[in-house]
């Protein structure tokens, strides 16, 4: 599995400081895609599991959680990574354009965003959004944590 890069970042799973995994190879290549040059696979770097194991004890007591972006087109993988991240005291999360994916991956993962891109519906913070940010225990719907508040 490829990573393209690799981030901290704080928006995506709202609460949590996150350890972002960007993975090459992206299949579907949706219509209006912001990031197509995911779509090649082995773009970036080969994330091995010592570098990632590595990154996961480095950051312990300052990230909260491990986001992949994409890489359930490598479902043995992936479910590895997102297991160890959850041996380590990690939550975990998986941004995908899919509509599910296969229990094998959801037993790993504390949240998931589904849904494929659709500009003309926007993302997580739109009320028209196809896309869901579900929180995988409860199957609850938090899509209303992306949406911005009004100050007065």
């Amino acid at each position: 599995m490829y990573c393209y890069d690799f981030h901290v970042v704080l928006q995506e799973v709202p609460g949590e400081v996150s350890l972002c995994f960007t993975i090459s190879g992206c299949p579907l290549r949706c219509e209006g895609c912001h990031s197509p040059f995911l779509w090649k696979e082995g773009s970036g770097r080969l994330l091995t599991f010592a570098t990632y194991k590595d990154i996961l004890y480095r950051y312990r007591g300052f990230a909260t959680c491990v986001l992949f972006m994409g890489g359930e087109w490598h479902p043995n993988t992936l479910a590895d990574f997102l297991k160890y991240a959850q041996e380590t005291g990690y939550a975990t999360c998986l941004y995908t354009g899919l509509n599910a994916v296969p229990e094998s991956l959801a037993r790993y993962l504390t949240w998931i965003k589904t849904g494929p891109w659709d500009a003309s519906r926007g993302g997580l913070g739109s009320p028209d959004t196809n896309q869901r940010f579900t929180e995988v225990a409860t199957q609850k719907n938090l899509n209303h944590l992306f949406h911005k508040k009004t100050r007065l």
